[in-house]
C-alpha cells in the first residue's frame, strides 16, 4: 500500500532578497495531522517560508505543494482557496481594535457571506469555547494581554474551519505561563480537530513540547529535517551551537 502523500511539501525552494540569499534549496514535508516546528535564529527565513507557502512571496526556484497542488504557479483566485485551507496566525494577532473579541471572530465569517447571523454567533461561541475564552467575548482587544490576543487570533483563524494553521512565533513577548497555555492550546487543537500545524519559533523548549517533526534553518540552509526525537542528537555543528546556547542559563535564573 503506497504511503500517504504529504499534506504540505517544499522541494528545493530558494529565494533571495536582492543579492542576499534567504533560503537555499530547502526541502521538507509534513503529513496531515502532524506538527512541524521550524527552528533557527532571527533572520534565517523561518517566517519567509510561511509567506511562500501562502503565496504572499514567490520563490526564485523550487516547488511548493499543498495536497499535491502547486502553489507557486497559482493565480490569486486559487491562492484564496489555499489560504482558506491553510491559515496563518500572525505575531501581532492582527485584531481590529474597534471591534469586540466576538466581533473580531465574526468578521471573516461575515465577509464570506454564506452564513446566517445566528450561525455566525454560534460559531463564535464554539471558537471561544475551544480556546477557553468565553468570558472575553465582549472585551476590547486593548484590554487583553499579549497571550490573550494570541488565543483570540487562533479562535478567529479556527472559525474559517481550516485544515492547517501556521503560527508565526506564537510565544514572542509573552510570559512563560502564557507560552505554556498557548502550547497547550495548539496541542489540544491537534488532538481534538486533527489540525496540521507549522510553528515558527526560536524557543527549543516550546518546540520540544509540540513537534512531531523539526526543520532547523541556518544561513539559508536546512541543517536538520527529521523527527523531533532525533533533533537533539544531531551532530551538525550549527545545531549543536543552537542547542548549547538554548540550554545556557544566565546566573540568577537557575
Amino acid at each position: 500500500m503506497p504511503a500517504e502523500a504529504p499534506f504540505i511539501e517544499f522541494r528545493d525552494v530558494s529565494i533571495a532578497f536582492g543579492s542576499r540569499p534567504i533560503l537555499d534549496r530547502i526541502s521538507f514535508h509534513i503529513q496531515r495531522g502532524q506538527t512541524l516546528c521550524i527552528l533557527g535564529r532571527s533572520g534565517v527565513g523561518k517566517s519567509v517560508s510561511l509567506r511562500i507557502l501562502l503565496g504572499f512571496l514567490k520563490p526564485d526556484s523550487g516547488s511548493v505543494l499543498v495536497e499535491g497542488r502547486e502553489v507557486t504557479t497559482m493565480d490569486e483566485r486559487a491562492l484564496q482557496q489555499i489560504r482558506h485551507d491553510v491559515t496563518m496566525v500572525f505575531q501581532n494577532g492582527a485584531l481590529f481594535d474597534s471591534l469586540t473579541v466576538g466581533e473580531n471572530i465574526a468578521f471573516p465569517l461575515r465577509e464570506e457571506g454564506n452564513l446566517q447571523e445566528d450561525q455566525i454567533q454560534q460559531l463564535v461561541d464554539q471558537m471561544l469555547a475551544l480556546v477557553e475564552a468565553r468570558d472575553l467575548r465582549d472585551a476590547i482587544p486593548a484590554s487583553l494581554s499579549t497571550g490573550q490576543k494570541r488565543c483570540i487570533a487562533i479562535a478567529r483563524a479556527l472559525a474559517a474551519q481550516p485544515r492547517a494553521i501556521l503560527y508565526d512565533e506564537p510565544t514572542t513577548m509573552v510570559d512563560p505561563l502564557a507560552a505554556r497555555l498557548i502550547g497547550d492550546l495548539i496541542q489540544r487543537l491537534k488532538r481534538q480537530l486533527g489540525l496540521t500545524s507549522i510553528v515558527v519559533t526560536h524557543d527549543m523548549r516550546f518546540a520540544h513540547r509540540l513537534a512531531d517533526m523539526v526543520l532547523f534553518l541556518e544561513s539559508g540552509q536546512a541543517r536538520f529535517f527529521g523527527p523531533a526525537s532525533e533533533f537533539e542528537q544531531c551532530q551538525d555543528p550549527h545545531v549543536r551551537e543552537f542547542l548549547q546556547l538554548d540550554a545556557y542559563v544566565l546566573p540568577g535564573q537557575a
